[in-house]
């Protein structure tokens, strides 16, 4: 596969048509339930213990919903007992107790309140809210219990805190240490950015060692709670798990200033790291664990299928793949048009845009001129297999949307056969709906903007 600068010649464009209409006679198409897709996916997936969900945006409505209907089928069918996503670890772990019936909340839409950082919309949606409310009655009546764990890492300063707070309840020796050590931050404030921009010029020392130290001393303490429960050993391994946010956040902020992809790295090896800790650990209790992922495209469709993992980006889909390769199942989504919630820039208010046709030559493209709206396709399991292994374009929006730069901001190029096992192609899609919408606003319908901060 070639660099960014060449990649792909320009196409051909009858040959483009035609092999659209080859694509016609090896696709499943959807109907509004998405079946009978979800049917041949269950099928396609077999025996499977991770099984990795896409998204082109962070802000589609049909990708939610159709990964929540997956999950449900999932665990209902396959016993999967676990939900990991792209979100931070104590935040999600709110939600984790009130499934699990554990924790202090009301509801579902308190359970969600701690995703207050940007873009809060993510995670504080309708489809997120009904999947979680469906967990916690799913969890009153299922003999194995379903989790809900984040895995990302920005969570520095939660993170200290939730590990403080655990140790102030269970080794108070222990947590006037760990305030010392964790002390290291307190010339930086809250800002996670600033610590990494001092530290890596040598304008001051970072906290790298205490870091290291604390987990060390959170991994023996999880020991002492060895055969004590269920909800004690899941409160040492979240802590412990957390002590592990900060040492590898810690790290990841001072990357961040080094330029190249140090910090993308670094952040995916974080994901899937923390995907392994949670397998290993629900599987002391039960040794079929299974977890379902739900992340960014470019985070879960295998890295080195793309021009930038010929740059030496890894991710998290290639490091699972690597490390599990018989037991790891991976579905990307596309889409070629309609609206997506998104920021105009980072820690915009979420807004209502308008996505761009799929630009000439990318998978987008040729998915719509099959013009079969919405289909499942296993793009290496059909005689078109080394078609769809030639780099096209495949467009990936996250929080923020630049449709005026969208050849920059949002393309890259793939080879879709080796990047997914399956993939999802919904035509036109709209917004997803954040819980902070507009009170005005008709039933189903987004509003332009949203309050700033989501």
């Amino acid at each position: 596969m070639h660099k960014r600068d060449g990649m792909a010649s320009d196409p051909d464009e009858t040959g483009t048509d035609a092999l659209a209409r080859s694509l016609r006679e090896h696709v499943t198409p959807l109907d509004d339930a998405f079946a009978p897709a979800l049917d041949r996916l269950i099928a396609q997936i077999g025996s499977a213990r991770y099984v990795l969900l896409g998204e082109a945006t962070h802000g589609t409505h049909e990708f939610y919903a159709f990964r929540a209907a997956l999950t449900k089928r999932l665990i209902v069918e396959r016993g999967f007992n676990a939900i990991a996503v792209e979100a931070d670890w104590p935040d999600a772990y709110r939600v984790n107790r009130f499934v699990r019936g554990v924790g202090d909340d009301a509801d579902a839409r308190a359970a969600l309140s701690d995703f207050q950082r940007f873009p809060r919309w993510m995670w504080r949606n309708e489809v997120v809210l009904e999947l979680v409310g469906w967990l916690r009655r799913h969890n009153e009546t299922a003999g194995r219990k379903v989790g809900f764990y984040g895995i990302d890492l920005y969570s520095l300063h939660a993170s200290m805190d939730a590990v403080l707070a655990y140790l102030d309840r269970t080794h108070p020796t222990l947590a006037a240490e760990a305030r010392e050590r964790y002390g290291c931050f307190e010339p930086f404030g809250d800002d996670p950015q600033r610590y990494g921009h001092a530290t890596s010029f040598g304008y001051l020392p970072s906290c790298e060692e205490e870091v290291a130290r604390q987990l060390m001393d959170l991994h023996a303490a999880r020991v002492l709670h060895a055969g004590e429960g269920h909800l004690a050993e899941d409160e040492a391994f979240f802590a412990e798990q957390n002590a592990r946010v900060v040492r590898n956040a810690e790290e990841y902020y001072r990357a961040m200033f080094r330029g190249g992809i140090a910090s993308w790295n670094l952040r995916d090896t974080h994901m899937a790291d923390t995907v392994d800790a949670l397998c290993q650990h629900l599987g002391q209790r039960d040794a079929h664990a299974r977890i379902v992922v739900w992340a960014h495209n470019s985070h879960l469709g295998d890295a080195r299928a793309t021009e930038l993992g010929d740059d030496g980006e890894l991710n998290l889909g290639q490091l699972l793949r690597q490390r599990h390769p018989d037991e790891t199942f991976v579905l990307g989504f596309t889409t070629y048009q309609g609206t997506v919630t998104a920021a105009e820039a980072w820690e915009g208010p979420a807004e209502r845009e308008d996505v761009q046709p799929g630009l000439r030559d990318s998978y987008e493209e040729l998915f719509h001129r099959t013009g079969i709206p919405r289909f499942l396709l296993a793009p290496s399991a059909t005689p078109l297999r080394d078609e769809l292994a030639r780099p096209r374009l495949q467009r990936a929006i996250g929080v923020v949307y630049a449709p005026a730069t969208e050849r920059l901001s949002h393309y890259y190029h793939t080879r879709i056969a080796d990047q997914f096992d399956a993939v999802v192609h919904l035509d036109e899609t709209r917004a997803l709906t954040p819980l902070e919408r507009d009170s005005e606003a008709s039933e189903g319908e987004l509003p332009d903007t949203f309050p700033s901060g989501m």
